[in-house]
This record gives C-alpha cells, sequence and structure tokens, in this order.
C-alpha cells in the first residue's frame, strides 16, 4: 500500500527551527513531485511548498525565505526545512505526493504537529 508518514514535528519556540521528514512508500518516488501543506483548527489547508514541473518550486509568501523544500530521491524522502518560526505557523504540515503525468493520482500523509509557542 502507499504510505507518507511524516515526521520531526513538535514544540518550538518563536525564532527556532524544525525540519520535518515526509517518508514515501509504495510508490516510484522519482514519478512524483513532493509538496507540504500546513492547517491550522479552524482554517482551511494552505499550501506551504511543492515541487512543481520542471523541478521548480513553490512557496507560500508567508513562508518564503525561511522554509525550504527538499527531497532524496536515494531514500523516497521529502524534507521541510523551517526556519525562524513564528506562532503562526502553528498547524499540522502534511506532505503529498502528486504524480508527474498521471492526472488525479495524488496521495497524503496522516500529518505532524508544529507549535511554535514560548
Amino acid at each position: 500500500q502507499v504510505q507518507l508518514v511524516e515526521s520531526g514535528g513538535g514544540l518550538v519556540q518563536p525564532g527556532g527551527s524544525l525540519r520535518l521528514s515526509c517518508a514515501a512508500s509504495g510508490i516510484s518516488f522519482s514519478f512524483y513531485n513532493m509538496g507540504w501543506y500546513r492547517q491550522a483548527p479552524g482554517k482551511q489547508r494552505e499550501l506551504v511548498a511543492r515541487f512543481i514541473s520542471g523541478a521548480d518550486t513553490n512557496y507560500a509568501d508567508s513562508v518564503k525565505g525561511r522554509f525550504t523544500i527538499s527531497r532524496d530521491n536515494a531514500k523516497s524522502t521529502a524534507y521541510l526545512q523551517m526556519n525562524s518560526l513564528r506562532p503562526e505557523d502553528t498547524a499540522v504540515y502534511s506532505c503529498n505526493a502528486v504524480h508527474r503525468t498521471l492526472l488525479g493520482v495524488k496521495y497524503w500523509g496522516q500529518g505532524t504537529q508544529v507549535t511554535v509557542s514560548s
């Protein structure tokens, strides 16, 4: 079965850093564009960062310059490096995998909690 498992979340003080990981299994990892989304209570899920066609990346304006998405195809793992964290970054962060060519083929992980608080 297909699984995306996030890890690395936790409690961090404002200004701190976290590195999230998304380990994928059951898919041919290199055929998928990976992305990170987040959802806070009472809010819609929003894009944080993603790989798009041509290996370009796209970031939400609110995280640009602070967060970096990366991937290691040999490990079938995507990462989200989060620096200069703010309380408004508090959310459940989920990774997704979108097939590069087959429209509508998409998978989601369960998410990992990130809490930014002093």
